[in-house]
C-alpha cells in the first residue's frame, strides 16, 4: 500500500549492540506508548520498534507525543530505535514488523507484540544455554511459551506477573494463569504445554499446524520475510510462520522462559471483519506459499534433501498439491 513514508532510526539507541544479542522487533501506535515503556524498562536490551503515525491533520501532534514518550524513560535513548512510518493506512502489520526487523542493529531477532511481559531474565539464560545457542545459531526458531490471566483484571499490572516457572505452574494449576487465547486452541497448543510444564531441555515441535502463531526469536539473516499483503487482524503473524516453517526452520521450546499477555481491551467489531477477509486470503497464500517454495527447492535440487521435511509435511494436506507435484514428475 502506497505511499508510505519510513523514517528510520527517528531516534537511534546510543549503545551499539553485540551481534550475538537478541533484538525485539515489535510495533506500536501512540495508544500503546505507557506499556511500550514497561517493555523496554524490563527488558534493558535492544529494542527495534516501528511507530505508525497517520498523515493527518494530528501527525505534528502524535510525532510530539513521541518524543515526550521517548524522552519520558532514560532507557529508550540507550536501548531503543525508532523508525516512524508515516501514511495514512492503518494496521499494516506486516509491513511494520518488516521494518522494524531490517533495521535492528543485531544478528537475532525476537517478534513481539508489546503487550507482551517477558517473566524472566531472557538475556541471562541465553548467554547461559549452549543448546540454545546452538539452536540460534544453526537457523532454528525459538519459541517462548505464552500466557494470559483467567481474570483479565488480574493481568494489567506485570509486576504481579510470576518470575520463573515454577512460580507460574502454580498460578496454572490454581486455575488463575492459563494458555494464550486459549479458546482458539490452534493458536499455541502446538507448543506442546504438557511437556513443557516437566521438562528442562529444549525440545522441537512435531505437531505444527497452519494456524500456529508463537512468538518466536530468530536469525536475522536467511529467515523469510512478513508477507505485507496481509493487512489488519488476523492471519497476518500466522501467514508469516507458516512461510519461515515451510522454508525449512524448525521451531524449537525454550524450558525455562515465558511470556504473558498485559490485559486490555479490544476493538472486536474491526477484529472481525478483518479476520473475515484475512481468513481468505491466508487460504490462497499458503497454496502460493507451497509451489513458491517448492519451485525454489526444485531449481536448487534440494528437494530431496532435509530442508524440504516441513514443506511435505504441510503442503501434502493442501487439495491437488500432491498431483501437481507427481504431475511434475517428482
Amino acid at each position: 500500500m502506497q505511499p508510505s513514508k519510513v523514517l528510520p532510526y527517528y531516534f537511534k539507541a546510543v549503545r551499539d549492540f553485540d551481534p550475538d544479542s537478541v533484538t525485539i522487533t515489535t510495533l506500536i501506535t501512540f495508544d500503546r506508548y505507557p506499556i511500550f515503556s514497561k517493555l523496554v524498562t524490563n527488558y534493558q536490551g535492544p529494542i527495534s520498534v516501528s511507530i505508525h503515525i497517520t498523515d493527518d491533520e494530528n501527525r505534528d501532534e502524535n510525532l510530539s507525543k513521541l518524543q515526550d514518550m521517548y524522552n519520558s524513560n532514560p532507557y529508550m535513548r540507550e536501548f531503543v530505535d525508532v523508525h516512524v512510518v508515516v501514511d495514512k493506512f492503518d494496521r499494516q502489520f506486516n509491513m511494520w514488523r518488516n521494518v522494524a526487523r531490517f533495521f535492528a542493529r543485531s544478528d537475532y531477532f525476537m517478534m513481539l507484540d508489546v503487550d507482551f511481559h517477558i517473566c524472566t531474565n531472557l538475556q541471562r539464560h541465553l548467554s547461559l544455554d549452549p543448546r540454545a545457542r546452538k539452536l540460534m545459531r544453526s537457523g532454528a526458531a525459538i519459541v517462548l511459551p505464552a500466557f494470559e490471566y483467567v481474570k483479565q483484571d488480574d493481568g494489567v499490572d506485570s509486576a504481579t506477573f510470576p518470575k520463573d516457572k515454577k512460580a507460574l505452574i502454580r498460578l496454572v494449576q490454581e486455575r488463575k494463569v492459563t494458555t494464550f487465547h486459549d479458546f482458539f486452541p490452534k493458536g499455541h497448543n502446538s507448543t506442546d504445554y504438557e511437556q513443557w510444564y516437566k521438562t528442562d531441555a529444549a525440545y522441537k515441535v512435531t505437531a505444527y499446524q497452519h494456524s500456529y502463531e508463537p512468538y518466536v526469536i530468530l536469525r536475522k539473516e536467511g529467515t523469510p520475510w512478513c508477507d505485507e499483503r496481509f493487512i489488519g487482524y488476523g492471519a497476518n503473524k500466522a501467514a508469516c510462520l507458516f512461510e519461515i516453517y515451510i522454508s525449512g526452520i524448525d521451531y524449537w521450546v525454550l524450558p525455562q522462559d515465558f511470556i504473558i499477555h498485559q490485559s486490555h481491551s479490544y476493538k472486536e467489531e474491526t477484529r472481525k471483519q478483518e479476520r473475515k477477509y484475512n481468513r481468505r486470503l491466508y487460504q490462497n497464500f499458503q497454496e502460493e506459499a507451497c509451489f513458491r517454495y517448492s519451485r525454489n527447492f526444485l531449481q536448487a535440487n534440494q528437494w530431496d534433501s532435509f530442508k524440504t521435511k516441513n514443506l511435505k509435511e504441510q503442503c501434502n494436506k493442501i487439495r491437488g498439491f500432491k498431483q501437481a507435484m507427481a504431475n511434475a514428475n517428482i
